[in-house]
């Protein structure tokens, strides 16, 4: 299947052959008709399945087939974070670049002022984060009675980041007849399924590339580590490699981001870091430089596990494993993008092997085990369970003994 099979406007079709988009990702196949069929639509993607397009197409063909004057927007779409509420905007700028359709930004982390001043002018598409955009609503800084479609990206994320009442309360206030789509990671659970409720009518369900999916174009690998020293040893040599190009090294916490990235420094490595107490302005600034080649090791915090919009980086780097499966998948989703091949690896010392567990659980398969020579770990899976076994928790060990005597 061409984009051209979908029915597209000639304008459409040839911005996409301008930005080298050839043929559609499944989730692009599955929802685009849909959409243009004016239906609703519940769509489960895994992240990097190309699903910013698959919403954005079938809005801007909207307004192609439906051109109307409005003061304010007819199209809304909701984001959990401002990084990735820029990257659905930068995806709706290169799309409509043959067209004249104007869209705004509304989200945390920039001047609230000029964006109340930016709403001054007429402009169809509102992308905006909840919190935000529930202000400026509430203010009465903003109209949204003109909207006939609203598209919810990472419905999955909001409700983790607990955005869900905000997003009630937008829903409340807008009026009744629009077409809707909600995107997420995952369709499993009672909160997704209440959230459809809400915002969706008789909605049309895809499902393509399962959250606990593993993509076939992400190499994934465990290395071993004895501790922290070596955990630094291997990750230099990763990084040093020459196939490493460019690379995001993942930290649980911004105080251990910042501590690593600084010893890497100390190594002559090129790495800056990325966590969420940086302004806009600044965090902006450090993902131009990785995406220029400026800087080739970005050292993050889930902050960047989302919403970051760049193809070419070759290495997703677990330096603290997550503690959940989910972030797991969302981390790794940075590489192996547009049809790119990419390696994650994750340095997993002893005491994160029950997190090591729980991803593979809910990727229901096992991660390769590998080495790099001269750097092999004394600890091995089968060691640490082995001795896990041996050493039994005090309390326990007591009881049992207490029990014997009697």
């Amino acid at each position: 299947m061409t984009f051209a099979d979908l029915d597209l406007d000639p304008c459409l079709l040839e911005t996409l052959e301008s930005l080298h988009f050839h043929r559609p990702t499944p989730i692009q196949q599955a929802a685009i008709p849909l959409m243009m069929q004016g239906k609703d639509v519940l769509a489960g993607a895994a992240t990097g399945t190309g699903k910013t397009a698959a919403f954005v197409l079938p809005a801007l063909q909207h307004l192609i087939d439906n051109p109307k004057q409005s003061r304010w927007p007819r199209i809304l779409m909701l984001a959990p974070t401002r990084e990735l509420a820029l990257q659905i905007r930068t995806v709706v700028r290169q799309l409509s670049q043959s067209m004249h359709i104007r869209s705004m930004l509304i989200s945390g982390g920039f001047a609230q002022n000029k964006q109340i001043d930016n709403l001054g002018r007429s402009f169809e598409i509102l992308i905006a984060t909840p919190g935000r955009l529930l202000n400026l609503l509430n203010q009465e800084e903003i109209e949204l009675h003109d909207l006939e479609m609203v598209i919810i990206d990472e419905a999955d994320r909001m409700l983790d980041m607990g955005l869900g009442p905000d997003v009630y309360a937008l829903l409340d206030a807008l009026p009744g007849d629009f077409q809707a789509a909600l995107f997420s990671a995952t369709l499993a659970g009672h909160n997704i399924q209440n959230f459809a409720d809400r915002l969706l009518d008789e909605p049309t369900i895809v499902q393509v590339d399962a959250a606990n999916q593993q993509s076939t174009q992400v190499q994934q690998w465990v290395y071993f580590a004895d501790d922290r020293a070596h955990k630094e040893k291997l990750l230099q040599a990763i990084v040093e490699d020459p196939s490493c190009q460019s690379a995001i090294v993942f930290c649980n916490k911004k105080e251990r981001a910042i501590s690593l990235t600084e010893w890497l420094q100390t190594q002559e490595i090129n790495a800056q870091v990325l966590h969420g107490d940086f302004i806009q302005a600044k965090r902006l600034e450090k993902v131009s430089k990785f995406k220029e080649g400026k800087i080739k090791v970005l050292v993050a915090t889930d902050v960047a596990a989302r919403g970051l919009d760049l193809l070419n980086i070759t290495h997703v780097i677990n330096y603290d494993l997550p503690l959940r499966g989910d972030l797991y998948i969302h981390r790794i989703g940075r590489t192996g993008r547009a049809q790119n091949v990419g390696v994650a690896i994750s340095l997993v010392e002893g005491h994160e092997l029950k997190s090591l567990e729980r991803i593979q659980y809910h990727l229901q398969s096992k991660i390769p085990v590998s080495k790099i020579a001269g750097l092999e770990a004394r600890l091995t899976a089968s060691k640490v369970k082995a001795g896990a076994k041996k050493k039994p928790h005090k309390k326990k060990a007591a009881k049992k003994a207490a029990s014997k005597k009697k």
